[in-house]
């Protein structure tokens, strides 16, 4: 579904590249995770996957992205968004309504989608969000996490076939976070969807993605099924990633001899080992 191959980008008034040599593909219904410090080309790499580089910000485009199937710098941006959903870290600077379903019609209006269909669409996203109770409320009485589901359901409208999220879950509490996260991968799993989000929470990073690509500097570090990528705990500490708090502990009983299984991720899968090291049954 997305196909990066030897990618490198400079912003204009940069004098050193954003991302270089990124090499990256991810299948379709994937969900996948992106993580790094600050600074090490995150947010670059999502805006190559909905065409914002370089269609938006100009620079020095080297190297290929395809999203189904389209090279990025051959079509227009306009092409990309009817396949492309995205959602940015300021949810509130892309909401234009003051109501909750003129938000939802807006991206539907102006792709000129008829209204039965219009309607059917934003019946389904609001389910599909929790939020279907929302539809006449006004935007500046929705809590945050009621605005930042506002924001996802408004692009699931329009079907994408992939999902751009730059931390979506920044603003919310841990509770809130995780339903975000929950609904994200039903959603994939239920619509084939390809989801990729940037986030800082490695923990929910860890639990929900298929594929977790760590950045540093501009480049790829780590790639691969959370389990993997987490076996590298001390190097990923060093470049300014936490691991899980479970990851961390199940690292700690194995570097004392007390544990000798694989690498944990899930906080239901360190309880289930610690139960059995100390003989308790749940």
């Amino acid at each position: 579904m997305i196909e990066i191959n030897n990618f490198s980008f400079r912003y204009r008034e940069s004098s050193e590249p954003t991302v270089r040599d990124i090499n990256l593909q991810i299948p379709q219904g994937c969900f996948c995770g992106i993580t790094g410090a600050a600074g090490s080309g995150k947010s670059t790499l999502t805006y190559a996957m909905n065409g914002i580089v370089p269609h938006w910000y100009p620079g020095d485009f080297y190297g290929q992205v395809k999203v189904c199937g389209m090279d990025t710098c051959d079509v227009a941006l306009t092409d990309i968004s009817r396949v492309v959903g995205s959602v940015c870290q300021d949810v509130e600077s892309q909401i234009i309504n003051n109501i909750v379903e003129d938000e939802m019609l807006y991206g539907l209006e102006n792709f000129g989608f008829p209204q039965s269909e219009m309607e059917r669409r934003v019946d389904q996203a609001l389910a599909d969000m929790g939020i279907a109770d929302l539809r006449q409320r006004t935007v500046d009485s929705l809590s945050g996490g009621q605005l930042q589901k506002l924001a996802i359901a408004s692009v699931l409208a329009l079907e994408p076939q992939v999902l751009v999220l730059d931390e979506p879950t920044a603003e919310l509490d841990p509770a809130s976070s995780r339903t975000v996260f929950e609904l994200l991968a039903r959603y994939a799993r239920e619509h084939g969807t390809t989801v990729v989000v940037v986030e800082q929470k490695i923990a929910l990073l860890s639990e929900f993605s298929d594929l977790l690509v760590v950045c540093e500097a501009g480049a790829i570090r780590f790639a691969g099924p959370p389990r993997e990528v987490l076996q590298h705990a001390d190097e990923l500490l060093a470049i300014g990633v936490n691991c899980p708090r479970s990851t961390t502990l199940m690292n700690s009983l194995a570097r004392a001899g007390v544990y000798a299984g694989g690498t944990c991720c899930k906080v239901d899968e360190a309880l289930g080992v610690l139960e059995a090291l100390l003989g308790v049954v749940a």
